[in-house]
């Protein structure tokens, strides 16, 4: 039924431009255009892709107290950002489980000096902003969902910061990795910049006003033409964050997983108060019982999620995500298994169709994001 699916503003140039319209998240999102998904992974990782990522959510938390509130919510210490620093970080239950993950924004307030702007997912939007609001009481802070409002885009490649270079007044090249960049794009377009991205190449992530969404859409895409830049879709950004081993909620974190489990140490920081900080701690000290590896098919066969993983006949644990990664030319995955199984070099079987397949346990992430070179 796609009545009750939400429709981004560029849906209609998805459509006319050849874009497969599937649901997702409560979205009808584009999910691949006529090139196909290996095309525009290539595509992105070798020149760059417009992504329309609209689906997210975005809030704003301001006050008096936006600090202290923010920094009791994510797992990371938002005290130590710098003003327009961004920084990955996870919202997490009293039990350490994942609440979300998030990208946290540390912009200029002109009333209170500093305010939080957070990225969020959109399948969690609602549960999130209901979980801020829930804690906010104790706060002199407002917490906004403004993603009806604001317009999500990535724009992602190794060409991707040269080409939007050209777009904006501000100068990009003096915006470091994990920072944000206030500008005006196309002329009149205010937008806010973050250089981050779920694809494992450099490039921009871009909030801007609703209603200038196709304006900003086509600019790019006309600027990067005779670079070969094209409209990239759910498929292959899947297979990018895939290949760079990021997260996907509902896959590798959920309410029964914790970032301990899912190696997501650099999203925490154990030394300050922060909700379900108390578990993730005796979860360290004590060691988790299930970790996240990935693993390469040594036989043929594509692992998927939610297949069973086996070892010596019995089942030890399940796959989050797999299948065919197009750099790499590989059929990998990620799965969790007890900790006695995570060594690099440990044989698995994933159970394909009611048959073990042969597996072995390899080093993440299969891609090396552009950042870690």
């Amino acid at each position: 039924m796609t009545e009750n699916l939400k429709r981004t503003h560029l849906y209609q140039w998805h459509v006319d431009h050849g874009g497969r319209m599937v649901p997702f998240a409560g979205w009808e999102m584009p999910v691949q255009y006529p090139s196909g998904p290996i095309q525009e992974h290539h595509t992105t990782r070798q020149i760059a892709g417009l992504f329309d990522i609209d689906h997210m959510g975005q809030v704003e938390v301001r006050g008096p107290q936006a600090e202290a509130f923010v920094n009791q919510m994510v797992t990371w210490d938002v005290t130590q950002m710098k003003m327009l620093e961004a920084h990955y970080a996870i919202f997490c239950y009293a039990d350490g489980g994942c609440v979300d993950d998030l990208f946290i924004y540390k912009l200029p307030d002109p009333d209170d000096g500093v305010y939080y702007f957070l990225a969020i997912n959109a399948s969690n939007r609602q549960k999130d902003v209901a979980w801020l609001k829930a804690h906010a009481g104790a706060y002199d802070v407002t917490v906004k969902d403004i993603s009806d409002e604001t317009y999500m885009l990535a724009f992602q490649g190794p060409q991707a910061p040269a080409i939007l270079n050209r777009l904006v007044e501000a100068d990009l090249n003096q915006a470091a990795r994990f920072t944000a960049v206030q500008t005006t794009l196309l002329g009149d377009i205010p937008v806010l910049l973050g250089r981050t991205g779920y694809t494992g190449e450099d490039g921009f992530e871009l909030f801007l006003p609703a209603e200038k969404a196709l304006k900003a859409w086509e600019g790019i895409l006309k600027a990067g033409e005779a670079e070969g830049v094209k409209p990239i879709g759910l498929a292959a950004r899947d297979s990018l964050r895939f290949e760079a081993c990021m997260p996907l909620y509902g896959h590798e974190i959920d309410a029964q997983t914790s970032p301990i489990e899912a190696r997501l140490g650099f999203a925490l920081n154990l030394d300050k108060d922060f909700y379900g900080r108390d578990a993730l701690l005796k979860q360290k000290l004590e060691g988790p019982a299930k970790v996240l590896v990935g693993f390469e098919m040594v036989e043929r066969g594509v692992a998927r999620e939610h297949y069973p993983v086996f070892k010596d006949g019995q089942q030890i644990g399940h796959v989050t995500s797999g299948m065919f990664a197009p750099t790499l030319d590989r059929y990998l995955g990620m799965a969790y298994v007890p900790a006695e199984f995570a060594a690099i070099g440990s044989e698995i079987d994933i159970l394909i169709r009611n048959k073990p397949i042969k597996a072995r346990v390899i080093k993440r992430p299969f891609y090396v994001p552009a950042y870690r070179r």
